[in-house]
């Protein structure tokens, strides 16, 4: 019989190992930087002994490779709110336009995606909803991984789309509008007192790409709490009491945030509320036509290749928007 408190002390030792290990990796980048930083000075060294321009793409390969590695660890300095480090929960909707804004959406969570799969994270379908013609209407889903909510809640808000409609048989550009929330995947209880009188709680029929877990059955759990009009649901759990469960605690989870945010208006963590999913509200504008450009409205950052975005490369704009939110006051002290 184990002693009292004895798996609270292995969960201690367990984090701290974690922790451990952690640091270890920390200390493995900072050393093959610094390694990489005395090779570049070697380089140089020969061009100039040997006046060798042959070395000039070889050290601006290297240079480039340098300067990105530095700046995504100093990024990685900026991830500092309380949960930065846990994973994310993300929903995207399609906006109001129908086809159009469900293809944008499926764009989206393909985006999201990639992204997380050129990052070694997880992820894992938690509710879907297929859009009646093409993309997707409604996505929830769980990206597994160190610090993956520090780096997507920068993307919480509205995102824009305009193109020329493949679904119009005119070629007219077409606008469209899908919304993202991300909250972090706050894992044990989290004291936030919900009325049970506050809930209501629905069940429907499972359905779409959720995973292989995902059966036939009406186990799907929607909560909406009525006071806030909050909406959470789930549907990939093994059963309809699992589902309810992980939807509780999504609920708690906005809900707590939803406090902090009565609390502190501009609290970094929770930056860019979703409103409506219209015009004048999108963080992000996506243009195909007329010219190319992805440009973040509150952080100014631009780019141009707009496939590459799309498949998965939104690095640049998490950065820019990390940078914004924890160094603009001190920029502007």
């Amino acid at each position: 019989m184990e002693a009292p408190g004895y798996w609270d002390d292995v969960e201690r030792s367990q984090e701290g190992m974690k922790e451990l290990n952690r640091l270890k990796e920390e200390k493995q980048k900072f050393e093959d930087l610094q390694g990489r930083f005395e090779d570049i000075e070697t380089l140089l060294e020969m061009g100039y002994e040997e006046n060798d321009a042959s070395l000039i793409p070889e050290i601006q390969e290297e240079l480039d490779q340098f300067v990105e590695t530095f700046e995504s660890m100093r990024i990685a300095t900026l991830l500092s709110g309380e949960y930065d480090k846990e994973n994310a929960i993300v929903t995207l909707h399609a906006g109001a336009g129908g086809t159009e804004s469900c293809d944008w959406t499926g764009m989206l969570y393909r985006m999201y995606g990639r992204w997380a799969d050129a990052h070694g994270f997880s992820v894992e379908v938690l509710d879907y909803l297929e859009g009646e013609e093409a993309g997707v209407k409604s996505v929830t889903f769980e990206v597994q991984g160190e610090n993956a909510y520090g780096y997507l809640k920068s993307e919480k808000g509205v995102h824009r789309l305009v193109r020329i409609s493949p679904f119009n048989a005119a070629g007219k550009r077409q606008t469209s509008f899908a919304s993202c929330d991300v909250m972090p995947d706050i894992e044990g209880d989290i004291d936030v007192e919900v009325n049970p009188d506050d809930l209501r709680i629905d069940t429907y029929r499972s359905s779409g790409a959720g995973g292989q877990h995902i059966n036939k059955t009406s186990s799907a759990i929607r909560i909406t709490h009525i006071p806030t009009g909050i909406v959470v649901q789930c549907q990939n759990e093994r059963s309809q009491h699992q589902n309810k469960d992980k939807a509780m605690q999504m609920l708690k989870a906005k809900l707590y945030l939803l406090e902090q945010q009565k609390q502190a208006e501009k609290l970094s963590g929770i930056r860019g509320e979703v409103s409506d999913i219209a015009w004048g509200n999108q963080i992000r504008s996506y243009v195909l036509q007329p010219y190319t450009m992805v440009k973040d409205h509150r952080t100014s950052e631009e780019i141009s290749n707009v496939d590459a975005v799309l498949d998965g490369k939104i690095d640049p704009f998490i950065n820019a928007y990390l940078k914004w939110v924890n160094l603009a006051p001190e920029e502007d002290a």
